[in-house]
This record gives C-alpha cells, sequence and structure tokens, in this order.
C-alpha cells in the first residue's frame, strides 16, 4: 500500500545494513509517520507488547526477525542453541491471543537445525524470515482475490449505488505485510472500478479504526465514513450495510473466531438484520488444535490505561488525555470470540468456505486429522 504516494510494505530489512529491521511504530498514525529501527530481540519484544506493530501476520513476521537478530547477536553457536528456547519463550509471551506468533516462532526454530554453525543459523533465519514476509504478501493478496467475487455480485445486485461495507478494527495493510486481509478484497474492488463505502469502526479502546483504517483509506483513495462502534447495528436496522467484513487473530478448526473486541457484537447484529458477516484470514491464523473458541482461546487482558485515557493530536503534539475519573477502575479485554454460527463464511488464502471444520478441512485437506 501507499503513504503519500510512495509504496511501502510494512516490514523490511535494511539493504545496507542486514542488521536493521524497519518497521513503522503504528501508535503515531495519523498524525505522524514514523519509521523505527529493530536492532535486538528485546526491540521487537517491545514492539509486539506495546503495539509499535499489531495485527497478527505482521506480529508474527516480527517475531521471526526478532529470533534472527537474537542470532545475529549470540557469541557463538552453542550458545544460541542454549538461548533458544529463552527466546521463543519471551517473543510468545508478548501477545497471547494471535496464532500467527506462535507459528512464525515455530517456523523459525525448525529452520535451525543442530550442528550448524553460527553463520549457518544466521543466514538460515534471516532467509526464513523474508520468506515468512512474503508468504504473507501472497496470502493477502489470495485473500483478496477470492473476497472481490462477494463485493462484486453486491455491484451487480444494485448497480446505481457504492457497495457499502462495515469493517472493525484494523485489518488491512498495517495489520500485515500488505494488501491486508479483511481490507484486501476492498482494495481489490476499488482499484477495479468498483465504488465501495466503507464504514470505518473507531475501535475502542486504541481506536485502531479511527487511527489507522481511516488512515489506509485516505491513503488509498476510498471513500469512507468513520462511526462510532455501537452505531454499526442502527446503520444495518436501517438497510445501510450490505456486507460486513472483518479480520482475525485466532480461528479454531471448527470456525470460531477471536478477533478485536466488538466484533461478536456486530456479528450478533448482522446475523438479526441478514447482513452476510464473513471473517477474512491466511492459513497461520487458523488453530488446528482448538476445537471450542469460547473456552480455549486465551483472551488478552490489556492495561487499564487504554481505556481511561485516550489518544489524539492537541497543539501539533500527540498527547494523552484522561477521560475518566482518575480513581474509577476500568477492565480491558482485547478481544472477544464470534460463534462459527453467526459467521457467514471465510475467506482464506485458499478459498472461501462455511465457518465450520468440514468446511475448514475441504480446503485444507491435510489438516483433516490433524
Amino acid at each position: 500500500m501507499k503513504i503519500h504516494g510512495r509504496h511501502y510494505q510494512t516490514i523490511w530489512l535494511d539493504e545496507a545494513d542486514p542488521s536493521v529491521v524497519h518497521t513503522f511504530d503504528q501508535r503515531c498514525f495519523p498524525h505522524e509517520v514514523v519509521i523505527e529501527d529493530l536492532r535486538t530481540l528485546e526491540d521487537c519484544v517491545a514492539a509486539i507488547r506495546d503495539m509499535h506493530v499489531r495485527g497478527a501476520p505482521l506480529i508474527g513476521v516480527t517475531a521471526a526477525y526478532g529470533l534472527y537478530l537474537a542470532l545475529l547477536q549470540a557469541p557463538d553457536a552453542e550458545t544460541a542453541h542454549e538461548h533458544l528456547l529463552l527466546w521463543t519463550a519471551q517473543l510468545k509471551s508478548a501477545r497471547p491471543t494471535a496464532v500467527d506468533l506462535f507459528f512464525a516462532v515455530d517456523r523459525m526454530v525448525a529452520t535451525l537445525a543442530p550442528g550448524q554453525s553460527l553463520s549457518q543459523m544466521q543466514e538460515a533465519a534471516k532467509w526464513e524470515a523474508g520468506v515468512l514476509a512474503q508468504e504473507s504478501v501472497a496470502q493477502c493478496r489470495r485473500i483478496g482475490e477470492y473476497g472481490l467475487p462477494l463485493i462484486e455480485a453486491i455491484h451487480r445486485q444494485h448497480p446505481g449505488r457504492p457497495v457499502r461495507i462495515l469493517t472493525h478494527c484494523n485489518a488491512g495493510w498495517l495489520a500485515c505485510v500488505d494488501y491486508g486481509t479483511a481490507l484486501a478484497p476492498i482494495y481489490l474492488a476499488h482499484d477495479k472500478g468498483i465504488p465501495v463505502q466503507v464504514w470505518v469502526d473507531e475501535t475502542r479502546p486504541r481506536n485502531q479504526g479511527a487511527q489507522l483504517t481511516a488512515f489506509e483509506l485516505l491513503q488509498h483513495g476510498i471513500p469512507h465514513t468513520l462511526i462510532t462502534d455501537n452505531a454499526g447495528g442502527h446503520l444495518m436496522q436501517h438497510g445501510m450495510v450490505d456486507i460486513v467484513i472483518v479480520g482475525t487473530d485466532r480461528t479454531t478448526r471448527t470456525g470460531d473466531v477471536a478477533n478485536k473486541i466488538g466484533t461478536y457484537l456486530k456479528a450478533l447484529a448482522a446475523f438479526d438484520n441478514g447482513v452476510p458477516f464473513y471473517v477474512a484470514l491466511p492459513s497461520s491464523t487458523i488453530d488446528w488444535q482448538l476445537r471450542d473458541g469460547l473456552r480455549e482461546i486465551p483472551i488478552e487482558q490489556r492495561s487499564y490505561d487504554e481505556v481511561k485515557y485516550v489518544q489524539g493530536l492537541h497543539e501539533g503534539r500527540i498527547k494523552q488525555v484522561l477521560i475518566a475519573p482518575a480513581e474509577s477502575p476500568a477492565a480491558n479485554y482485547g478481544f472477544d470470540v464470534t460463534p462459527a454460527r453467526l459467521v457467514t463464511g471465510l475467506i482464506t488464502d485458499r478459498g472461501i468456505c462455511p465457518a465450520s471444520e468440514e468446511g475448514l478441512s475441504q480446503l485444507y485437506p491435510e489438516k483433516r486429522h490433524a
């Protein structure tokens, strides 16, 4: 995707100095574009934990590069092997809900065979992290291609107006390496000349919709309107939403979906009003070990400060402002689980399927007996 007309991916290795990984500090959008240098494992852990980077696919690739950077600082191969479990534990503990993080770390570890020299381990890790990044780009592009016909079909039914799409949180380019998941079909539809109008949930408490999705769509020239999180149901009741497309941080083999808090409420409103509710995801976001999302998916609880404070631009500076009584307690659940029965379909990098074990197994037959 583009910022001020220039194409970027969200994470990249410095061409002149391969010991430096560049990414965006997403806490600064939309008011500032800040490129952050990651030089150590600790930098990557902090970036994931403190949401300099966020979105399941990008978290995974950042973790992969974190392991590569750890290997660059290891004195020898023996020390690297001794510390490998510690490094992977640090990365996996940074964000517990997004399964891409675990997938990427395990892929990286699998490339580090016993008997490799330190330089061989470093080269293997560098290569694999790059492969993971480009696999993510390809997967997101295919998600867009599989989701595009859904938007085209609505446009054929209503040729005189834009296709009205509601999304929640940020599941676009900034959540991935490029294209995005939920936004990928929207980008492809817009680029094909199909008129779209995107309802953008603000997504409290961190406002990823307001700060990130709106920024992305604005940069790409896609018509959109920012709404409060609680407005979605009203819009659906009055026939102002044609389709809902959201992302996911972890999906069970039975089709239950964990996504940013508030997604479940959108699914309920869509179900009640007969609005199609789709979830877009790459293969790496499916947790084939889990069946019951409500009971088995770990739900991250974050700092209550994210609820009690809001970030914005004031007199040219980004500031935090207290919006609640300082003494009031707060709770901050990062995700909720939408049961498969409320999901119209899953848009994956292998096609669209029902949100069910059978549906996913048809697309991923190699996982049927996993």
